[in-house]
C-alpha cells in the first residue's frame, strides 16, 4: 500500500510528544512575531534612507535560522505545522487501514481528534 508519509504515530507516540511542541510552538511564535516587527521596523528606517547593518542585521538572521531550525524539527518527524497562532498540528497516522491526520491544537489537553489527509481542520472527526 502506498502512502504519503514514511513515519506514522500512535496515539501514544504523539500524546508524547505534545510538552515539546508546545514548546516549539511557542518559540516559533516568538521568533515569527519578533522578525515581524523587525521587518516592520526595517522597512520604515529603509524608506528613509538608513542604512542597516551590524548587531540588528546578525541579532534578525539568528531569529531566522531560530524559525527554520524548528520548522526542521517538525519536518524531520513529518509532523505538519498547519497554523503557527493557533498551534495546530497534524500527525500522520494509520487508522482503520487508512493514512490519516491526528489532529491537535496547543490550548487542547490532548488529541481528540482525526481527519482525512484531504478534508484538513474541518473535516475533524472524534477519536472513539
Amino acid at each position: 500500500m502506498n502512502h504519503r508519509f514514511q513515519k506514522h504515530y500512535s496515539l501514544d507516540e504523539a500524546r508524547t510528544l505534545l510538552p515539546t511542541l508546545r514548546k516549539w510552538l511557542q518559540q516559533l511564535q516568538e521568533a515569527r512575531d519578533w522578525l515581524r516587527q523587525q521587518d516592520s521596523d526595517f522597512e520604515k528606517e529603509l524608506s528613509t534612507g538608513v542604512d542597516l547593518g551590524g548587531e540588528r542585521v546578525n541579532l534578525w538572521i539568528k531569529h531566522l535560522c531560530q524559525l527554520q531550525r524548528l520548522l526542521r524539527e517538525f519536518q524531520s518527524r513529518e509532523i505538519q505545522v498547519k497554523d503557527v497562532d493557533r498551534g495546530l498540528i497534524d500527525f500522520p497516522a494509520i487508522i482503520g487501514g487508512r493514512e490519516v491526520f491526528l489532529c491537535w491544537e496547543k490550548d487542547e489537553d490532548d488529541i481528540e481528534f482525526w481527519h482525512d489527509l484531504e478534508t484538513g481542520y474541518a473535516g475533524r472527526e472524534r477519536l472513539k
